[in-house]
Formats: C-alpha cells, sequence, structure tokens
C-alpha cells in the first residue's frame, strides 16, 4: 500500500516543482527588476566572446563612483555590484540570443573594488552581485569568485566585474 501511494505522490510532486520552476527572465519580472540597454564598447573590444561552451565576458560596471571605505559605503557597494549585475545579466541575453535559459552555469567571477587603502570587505561588496546570480540563475548562479580590492577603477567606477559562463549548447 505504501509503494503505491509513493507511485502517486512523486510524479504530483514533480509536476508541482516544474509547475513552480521558473526562467531567468520570469524571477527578474517578479522580482520587479529591469535590465538596461547594452551599450557599446569604450575602446578596441568586445563585450564576450564566445570560445565552444564558454562565454567570457568583459568587465562590466555601475552608474555608482567612487572609493568604497571613503566615499561609499559596504552597502552602496553592494548595491553599485548589484546593480553591475543587471549589466552582466543584459550582456548575457544579448550574447545568447535573448534565451537567458541557456546558461548552464557561472564558472568564474572576479569581483574588482575600487578601495580605500584601509577597507578590507571587499567579499562583503561583491557578495551584492552573487547574491542576485542565486536570485535569479539558482543554483547555477553559484561560482567560483575572486574579490580584490584596486587602487583605482575606470572613470572611477565604484567596482568592475568580469565572468565567465558555461553555455547549454543551442
Amino acid at each position: 500500500m505504501k509503494l503505491r501511494n509513493l507511485t502517486i505522490i512523486l510524479p504530483l510532486l514533480f509536476v508541482a516543482f516544474i509547475a513552480n520552476a521558473q526562467t531567468p527572465d520570469q524571477k527578474l519580472e517578479k522580482l520587479g527588476l529591469s535590465l538596461p540597454e547594452v551599450g557599446i564598447p569604450i575602446a578596441n573590444y568586445v563585450k564576450w566572446k564566445q570560445v565552444g561552451n564558454l562565454l567570457y565576458l568583459s568587465g562590466s560596471g555601475p552608474d555608482v563612483f567612487g572609493k568604497v571605505g571613503a566615499e561609499l559605503t559596504i552597502d552602496e557597494g553592494y548595491q553599485a555590484a548589484r546593480e553591475t549585475g543587471l549589466e552582466i545579466i543584459a550582456v548575457l541575453k544579448v550574447a545568447t540570443g535573448g534565451d537567458l535559459t541557456r546558461v548552464k552555469q557561472f564558472v568564474k567571477v572576479l569581483g574588482m573594488v575600487n578601495s580605500d587603502p584601509n577597507f578590507d570587505k571587499q567579499p562583503a561588496v561583491i557578495n551584492g552581485f552573487s547574491d542576485l546570480m542565486v536570485e535569479i540563475f539558482g543554483e547555477k548562479g553559484k561560482h567560483a569568485r575572486s574579490a580584490v580590492g584596486v587602487a583605482a577603477l575606470p572613470n572611477n567606477m565604484a567596482v568592475e566585474i568580469e565572468v565567465i559562463v558555461e553555455l547549454e549548447d543551442k
């Protein structure tokens, strides 16, 4: 009798799981987040380069400027990293032909924080990016990561983040 109940319940649980599964686009919408326009590079480089199933994204940054630990708080840096995450998702969307479900997994993230020389909480800042990737992509959004402090970033951006993503086959 118990085995028969399991054969009925398990398929129902699977159907409920699939019904509740959401795409990255649906999760963005549910969170009330919109993606920015993808701008053109400001120098002689490309926004992404695909090699096999790996997609290498150039560094992106927010419209937030200043040094974390001096002009900006940790929370402001966190929000800047989160904003950068939206820029990176926008680039991913263009690079995948509009299909974010092609993201198989985030592989590696390099987060650079424009830091005051005495600031040592760079991981707390880059968590803004990492937390957003897990919110939007679930387990696929978890990644290996480095979070480092730098003396300066282009245009005095608060953070710059680059990523490597593995894509599903077309």
